[in-house]
């Protein structure tokens, strides 16, 4: 699972580069944040924009990278796609993270 992530402010952004977060690489995909976040910025923000399918087990490795975080410390979610907004929004995952529509606007959000 490929992942880049940089510095915006005082977050760390991690975005993930594949399309899909499904069961065949939801356990990468966690090794992958949790070698990504470990130590880092107290705002985790996590850009799904390049994501157009997500299954429940992507669902779980992003509920256990939040879970993976200090207590101090919190995951926010942006640039979900129309499939990727459904499925979060039908499991009622949307009221368990603060959910952006852009980076931009969760940026500016985190920064206020």
């Amino acid at each position: 699972m490929e992942l880049s992530t940089k510095t915006e402010g005082h977050m760390q952004v991690v975005s993930v580069l594949h399309s899909r977060i499904d069961a065949a690489v939801a356990l990468a995909f966690k090794e992958a944040m949790r070698s990504q976040t470990d130590g880092g910025a107290d705002t985790v923000l996590l850009d799904l924009q390049k994501v157009d399918f997500i299954d429940s087990s992507g669902l779980g490795a992003i509920v256990a990278t939040m879970k993976h975080l200090s207590p101090d410390r919190k995951l926010v979610l942006a640039g979900l796609t129309p499939a990727v907004d459904k499925v979060f929004r039908l499991t009622r995952m949307d009221s368990v993270f603060s959910v952006f529509s852009s980076l931009h606007d969760a940026v500016e959000a985190q920064s206020a």
